[in-house]
């Protein structure tokens, strides 16, 4: 039996998963919003866990941002009272026992590679497409985190090939500008539309309006898929890995998969490019799934 547990912005879930990859218990409670309080929050549902589905042999957490390598400390969070933090070390304490964290981002990458929508690929790379926008790498089964631990963060890359209208882009909460995420996350998607229109709707309620047939709902979705478009043809001309699994509540519209793969190869520095873009089989499982994966060996 192994332990993930996703801590999400407004939740946390704990999860065992036995062998097979099956969930043998599963508990989520509201995320607590203090440092300490969620520490003993995620604590207590590691012990409510085992308690229903028997003793773990591992933890493994999904966290927003990442332990850095130097100092150990939680950086880049935007649950950001992690950050500055020594997490990892604080769980063991009160556990008892070795933990290991990873940005959720890398998480769902890894869970959906080992037997999610890229089982089988050689390389994937995934896609976290809500509040905020992150992403995962893996080749050959493998977890690629980089010499300092951000390989792969897509969303904090300005965005490719810009208009004049789109430099220098919106302000970004890590203190640049134009970054990817202000563009393609839920919420930049959100932004978008309510500058062009005035509009303050949520991004379901611009789908279902462009769907319906709205002009300046459907040109806000164009220039949402045209804008991530160009930011995967990015990785594909740094990476070009064989599938693009897309995760977080933006992976649910539909017209991303049929529309997404020319927007992409426009940009890619190929004569062909037929990738794989998918939606995440396991959806918002993904994160805990790949957090119990964090100890394969």
């Amino acid at each position: 039996m192994r332990i993930g547990i996703d801590f999400g912005g407004t939740k946390i879930e704990a999860a065992a998963l036995d062998e097979a990859g099956a969930f043998a218990a599963r508990i989520r409670e509201p995320n607590p919003g203090s440092y300490d309080a969620a520490l003993a929050l995620v604590a207590d549902l590691v012990r409510r866990v085992e308690a229903e589905a028997g003793p773990a042999r591992s933890v493994g957490l999904a966290i927003p941002g990442s332990p850095s390598p130097r100092t150990g400390m939680i950086r880049n969070a935007n649950s950001v009272y992690l950050n500055g933090r020594r997490f990892a070390e604080d769980l063991q304490a009160a556990l008892g026992r070795p933990v290991r964290l990873a940005n959720d981002a890398n998480c769902l990458a890894l869970s959906e590679a080992a037997d999610g929508a890229g089982a089988g690929a050689a390389s994937l790379f995934g896609v976290i497409l809500g509040t905020g926008c992150g992403g995962g790498l893996v080749i050959d089964g493998k977890l690629v985190e980089g010499a300092h631990g951000v390989a792969a963060e897509i969303g904090h890359i300005s965005l490719p090939w810009p208009a004049a209208e789109e430099a220098p882009g919106p302000a970004c909460w890590c203190g640049l500008s134009g970054c990817l995420e202000t563009w393609v996350s839920g919420t930049g998607f959100q932004r978008d539309h309510e500058a062009a229109t005035g509009r303050a709707w949520k991004a379901q309620a611009i789908v279902d309006a462009a769907r319906a047939g709205d002009a300046e709902a459907a040109a806000a979705l164009d220039r949402y898929i045209q804008r991530l478009g160009r930011g995967l043809a990015m990785v594909v001309n740094l990476a070009d890995p064989e599938v693009f699994v897309l995760g977080g509540g933006m992976s649910n519209v539909l017209e991303l998969y049929d529309r997404l793969p020319q927007a992409v190869g426009r940009h890619v520095f190929s004569d062909h490019w037929d990738g794989r873009i998918v939606p995440a089989r396991w959806g918002d499982s993904s994160g805990v799934r790949g957090a119990a994966r964090l100890w394969g060996d």
